[in-house]
C-alpha cells in the first residue's frame, strides 16, 4: 500500500438541480464518507480551486474526499489539479461513479478499462493520462424502454429506488473502505458476491 494518500474523487453535476440524479451517486457516496470521516470538504484555491476537497482519515488511510465543481464531462481537470497538488500518481486515484451497465444496487470495483460512454470518466482519463485508476461502480441500471441513457442519468433515482438509496450508499462506501483497507482483489473477492 502505498505512503500518500489516497484521493477519493465523487462525481456528479454541480447545485441542487442535480443532487438527487442518478448521475450525481459518486457525490452522494462521497457524502456518506465525508460522514463516517467527519471530513468537511471545502473549496480549494489554485490548483484546487475547481473541486471541494477535505483531508483526513478513512478506514485507518489518510485520504483526500474530493467533488469536482465543475459539470460532469468537465471532471478531468479539477482531478488532474488535485493529483498534481497532492503529488499523487494516478494509480492513487479512487473515482467513485454511476455505471449503466451494472443493475440497480449493485457495486463493483476495477482498475482501468474503457469508460463505457461515460463522460466524466473519459475526462479523467484523458487529464489523467491513463485509464489505470481505481473505479468504483455504483450501479444505475439501464433506462427502460427506449429512454435515452443520456436523459435517464439526469432523472432524480424513482420512488421505488429511492427506498433502497441509502443502503446502496452504505454499501458502496463500505466497499470503498475495503479497497482501501484489503486492495483491490481482496476487496473485489468480498464486495461483488453481496451484490
Amino acid at each position: 500500500m502505498p505512503d500518500g494518500p489516497y484521493l477519493v474523487v465523487g462525481l456528479g453535476n454541480p447545485g441542487p438541480g442535480y443532487a438527487g440524479n442518478r448521475h450525481n451517486v459518486g457525490a452522494m457516496v462521497l457524502d456518506e464518507l465525508a460522514r463516517r470521516a467527519g471530513i468537511t470538504p471545502a473549496p480549494g484555491k489554485g490548483a484546487r480551486a475547481r473541486a471541494v476537497a477535505g483531508e483526513g482519515r478513512l478506514a485507518g488511510r489518510r485520504v483526500v474526499l474530493a467533488q469536482p465543481l465543475t459539470y460532469m464531462n468537465e471532471s478531468g481537470s479539477p482531478v488532474r489539479g488535485l493529483l498534481d497538488y497532492y503529488k499523487l500518481p494516478a494509480d492513487q486515484l479512487v473515482v467513485l461513479h454511476d455505471e449503466l451497465d451494472i443493475p440497480f444496487g449493485s457495486v463493483r470495483l476495477k482498475r482501468g478499462g474503457g469508460e463505457g460512454g461515460h463522460n466524466g470518466l473519459r475526462s479523467i482519463t484523458r487529464s489523467a493520462g491513463t485509464k489505470e485508476y481505481l473505479r468504483v461502480r455504483v450501479g444505475i441500471g439501464r433506462p427502460p424502454g427506449r429512454q435515452d441513457p443520456a436523459d435517464f442519468v439526469l432523472k432524480d433515482f424513482s420512488a421505488t429506488e429511492r427506498k433502497e438509496l441509502d443502503l446502496l450508499l452504505v454499501e458502496a462506501a463500505d466497499a470503498v473502505e475495503e479497497l482501501l483497507t484489503l486492495g483491490l482483489e481482496a476487496a473485489q473477492n468480498r464486495v461483488h458476491p453481496r451484490s
